[in-house]
This record gives C-alpha cells, sequence and structure tokens, in this order.
C-alpha cells in the first residue's frame, strides 16, 4: 500500500553532502569533529557537572577517540549528526550540538548540547543551539525539532528558552540518571516558530 505523502526529509538530505561548517554569527562555528578534539573532549567529560546530567563518562583520550570515529560517520547514516562548537578565532573547544533521532519521513530530530566548564554562563549554548536550529529548519528541511532536558537542570530550561524552544510538557520518569529515573521537560521549535 503506497504512503499518501513523502519523506520531508528524502534519503540523500545529509549523506549527499559534506557536513556543513555552521556560524553562529557572533564568534562561534560549528564544525565536524576532528580526531585532535580527543583531549578536549576527555577534559570536558572530567566535569562533574557533565557525570551529573550526562549518560556518558570518558575513562581515556583514546575512548574519547573512539566517540569521534563514531560522530564523524554518524552524518553519512542520517539519522543523527554531531559538530563541535568552537571559538571562531582560535577554533578552541567549546562544547558540542548536535541532532539525535532523525526521523526523515516527518523531518524530525532531538537536539543535544555540552559546553566545557570554561564556556559556561556565556551563552555558548544557546548560540550554538540557535544557529544549529536555524539551519536545520530554514536550510535543512526540518519540520519540528524537540529539545529534552532533566527537571533538575534549570541551566538547560534557560537554553531551550532563549532558543525559542517551547515548553510543551512533562516525560514522567523518561531518562535514567546515575540517580535514578528522572522526569524531562519537552521543548520543540517547528519551521515558522
Amino acid at each position: 500500500m503506497p504512503y499518501l505523502t513523502g519523506p520531508v526529509l528524502p534519503d540523500g538530505t545529509f549523506a549527499g553532502a559534506p557536513q556543513p561548517v555552521i556560524p553562529t554569527g557572533d564568534g562561534l562555528l560549528l564544525r565536524p569533529w576532528r580526531a585532535s578534539d580527543a583531549p578536549g573532549v576527555y577534559a570536558a567529560f572530567q566535569d562533574p557537572l557533565m557525570h551529573r546530567w550526562h549518560l556518558r563518562a570518558a575513562d581515556s583520550e583514546d575512548e574519547v577517540r573512539g566517540w569521534i570515529e563514531e560522530w564523524q560517520g554518524e552524518w553519512a547514516t542520517e539519522r543523527s549528526a554531531q559538530w563541535a562548537v568552537v571559538d571562531a578565532g582560535d577554533d578552541r573547544l567549546l562544547g558540542r550540538v548536535a541532532l539525535h533521532h532523525i526521523d526523515q519521513v516527518d523531518g524530525q530530530g532531538e537536539v543535544g548540547y555540552w559546553t566545557v566548564a570554561a564556556a559556561r554562563g556565556q551563552g555558548v549554548a544557546a548560540r550554538a543551539t540557535s544557529a544549529l536550529a536555524r539551519w536545520a529548519l530554514e536550510e535543512a528541511g526540518f519540520h519540528r525539532l524537540e529539545l529534552t532536558h532533566a527537571l533538575g537542570n534549570e541551566a538547560s530550561c534557560r537554553v531551550a528558552a532563549k532558543c525559542g524552544f517551547a515548553l510543551e510538557g512533562t516525560k514522567r520518569g523518561a531518562v535514567l540518571y546515575t540517580d535514578g529515573w528522572q522526569d524531562v521537560h519537552l521543548h520543540a521549535r517547528v519551521q515558522g516558530d
């Protein structure tokens, strides 16, 4: 039985072209990951705050190099895409933004991000997330982007609000963290917001 609508994001939307470098317009770049980023990612994951709100730990730079190889290959799978967030002037690693759970049929994805400790409080997460959302919704053709965070992660709630992701509700017991199941806020942006 044929579908009455086609996919919002046809096969090849991502894999058919190189992963873009996305400027924020205010001093940051979102660029594909490089093997040379491993020491910076490893250092970022030694931060206790990363252990609080992130589901992975990094035991060595070699392990992180493996992550980066995975991240570099995700663009071709069209299921996920990850960018390093760097200072446009000196290429210093400031964080990461990503699109996870890409659904090409419905044109949807989930935004994720983190920042290194030294970059917090400077708007890096919001600026990078805004640039990624603008690219995804206005250039790549996504219809809807979701952003979730644990209720206790108030900084992520502020980032979502700054970036125009409307609060849609609470998903109860949605994510297992080290201290147990956590409720999460669900935020979203759609084309035209």
